[in-house]
């Protein structure tokens, strides 16, 4: 028996850093502020690349982003909803590799899933936890409340607009927020399709 659930441990490890290899091709730094970066994820193979608002300055147009391999292409703010805390950029470039989005209406509490991003500046750190809660937030906006992920996966400045992965390698959430000290918070990816679906329909002004 112990040699079995050896074998299953090295099993599950070896998918697990196989998973995130994968989704770090499709991870980028933000640099949407003078000071300190933050963490997006190449939405569609056309160039679209997702974060959270609060990763950019006010009144910035365009951002820097940085690939994985270091290649650096400069971004236009193609739309931003600071309700939700969601931005859209679009990179002059064709056919990167998207990420694969999944449902997170799907989600369990207990849920293993993994949080991918820059916390303090290392790029493409991960870290692993449990889905810990499925709750909602207030907002000020016109939706008055938003469903949000809450998980036990250690989240810093830097995590922010990075994916919240299940075991499936599956982009479940953007990693928002820490609360309580210890907790995160990522909005749910059906938050973020619906937010792109509406830039997509109608580009949004700046």
């Amino acid at each position: 028996e112990a040699a079995v659930a050896k074998l299953l441990d090295s099993v599950v490890q070896a998918q697990a850093s196989e998973l995130v290899e994968q989704i770090v091709e499709c991870l980028v730094t933000v640099q949407g502020r003078r000071m300190g970066a933050g963490a997006g994820i190449v939405w569609s193979a056309d160039g679209l690349v997702l974060t959270n608002n609060h990763v950019l300055s006010r009144r910035r147009e365009h951002v820097l982003v940085t690939f994985a391999d270091d290649e650096q292409i400069e971004a236009e703010v193609l739309a931003r909803d600071p309700e939700v805390d969601l931005a859209l950029l679009r990179l002059d470039v064709e056919d990167v590799l998207p990420v694969t989005v999944g449902d997170s209406a799907a989600l369990r509490v207990g849920e293993l899933v993994y949080a991918i991003g820059h916390p303090w500046g290392q790029r493409n750190a991960v870290t692993s936890g449990i889905v810990s809660h499925l709750a909602s937030a207030q907002t000020r906006g016109p939706r008055k409340h938003i469903p949000v992920i809450r998980t036990d996966a250690r989240l810093a400045p830097g995590n922010s607009g990075g994916p919240l992965v299940n075991a499936a390698g599956e982009v479940v959430g953007i990693n928002t927020m820490i609360v309580g000290g210890d907790q995160g918070v990522a909005l749910p990816s059906e938050v973020a399709k619906a937010f792109v679906a509406s830039v997509v329909r109608q580009p949004a002004a700046l």
